[in-house]
């Protein structure tokens, strides 16, 4: 099982806290033929010294230092243009590994014959102690995943990629360069995810391998910003301005979609774009809301349908909803 080399690409930035901790993760897999590619991100920190100290340790550790800041999604543009082996994985500096990660990521790649694996995680406090046991659970994501794994509609309203799990195919890195970035909303493995699920095969490990490490710095994690809302405009606004983010980025990158789903990226536009001038009620498009969300728990659905189409109504709901959850110190 170890003939073919993987590579596992590292983005850092002022890691220092936790980066040893994964770099000893990764290094002391089970799956031992690994090469480890590292880009630093012009760290202020001590980050810089300890990959120097790995990559002189360890002949697997290639590290690449940038002299300009790129940003994440710039800093994995680069790494992937690094990858020579057949198969990458993804990695985050401030997150654990468990031993077989990488072992069990490749058999299920092989065993399914898939383009991209992904996974779910345990989420950790910054000690590694249990916060969640299911990030899919959490994020009620898994119910999506599981129905939708073979179609692009499982990565399309939003990401369920997460990147860290991801294992997959150097063919189709051409693909999908370069990463859009001009949203905040939008980070390089919802890209890869929605790429790989239009025109791939993907497939989900529900085991957890990853221990994710929720410390109060992540670029991106499990808090959820429209939670410190206490009216619902602003849940809106947050809601629509992400949308735009979305799925304007589809639209500026158009010629990677099938045309099919090229008119829906702008329709889908037009439709969030509509809405932020509407402030109390929407009557238009709703068949646009419903070819978007139907793919949703109807809970989800209802609730965003009032919040986008219906806000007039939904400002007396989300008043009873944020007293209830805020008594039952849930916010």
């Amino acid at each position: 099982m170890e003939n073919e080399q993987i590579d596992v690409l590292l983005a850092t930035y002022n890691g220092e806290k936790y980066l040893e901790e994964q770099i000893e993760s990764i290094l002391n897999q089970t799956y031992k033929n690994i090469r480890l590619i590292v880009s630093d991100d012009c760290s202020k920190d001590k980050t810089g010294e300890i990959l120097k100290k790995y990559e002189d340790r360890d002949s697997r550790v290639k590290v690449f230092y940038q002299k300009e800041n790129l940003g994440y999604i710039k800093n994995f543009e680069f790494l992937l243009n690094q990858v020579e082996s057949n198969i990458y994985m993804l990695s985050d500096q401030d997150d654990y590994w468990l031993p077989e990660k990488i072992e069990k990521s490749y058999e299920t790649l092989k065993k399914n014959n898939a383009d991209l694996v992904f996974g779910d995680l345990e989420v950790v406090d910054e000690n590694l102690q249990t916060i969640y046991t299911s990030f899919g659970d959490f994020m009620k994501l898994n119910r999506k995943i599981h129905k939708y794994i073979n179609s692009y509609k499982a990565n399309y309203l939003y990401n369920c990629v997460t990147g860290c799990t991801v294992i997959s195919k150097k063919e189709w890195i051409p693909k999908m360069m370069p990463f859009p970035a001009k949203t905040k909303y939008f980070a390089h493995d919802h890209w890869i995810g929605i790429i790989i699920g239009t025109y791939g095969k993907m497939a989900y490990m529900p085991e957890k391998y990853i221990k994710y490490r929720q410390h109060g710095n992540n670029q991106i994690g499990t808090n959820k910003i429209s939670h410190k809302f206490t009216k619902l405009e602003q849940v809106r606004n947050l809601f629509i301005e992400v949308k735009l983010g979305v799925f304007g980025t589809y639209v500026e990158n158009n010629e990677k979609f099938p045309k099919q789903i090229q008119e829906l990226n702008q329709k889908a536009y037009d439709y969030f774009k509509m809405l932020e001038k509407k402030k109390n009620f929407n009557f238009r498009c709703w068949n646009i809301f419903h070819e978007l969300y139907k793919t949703e728990t109807p809970i989800y659905y209802i609730e965003n349908f009032i919040i986008m189409n219906m806000p007039l109504i939904g400002k007396g709901l989300f008043k009873i909803r944020h007293v209830i959850l805020k008594l039952a110190k849930k916010r």
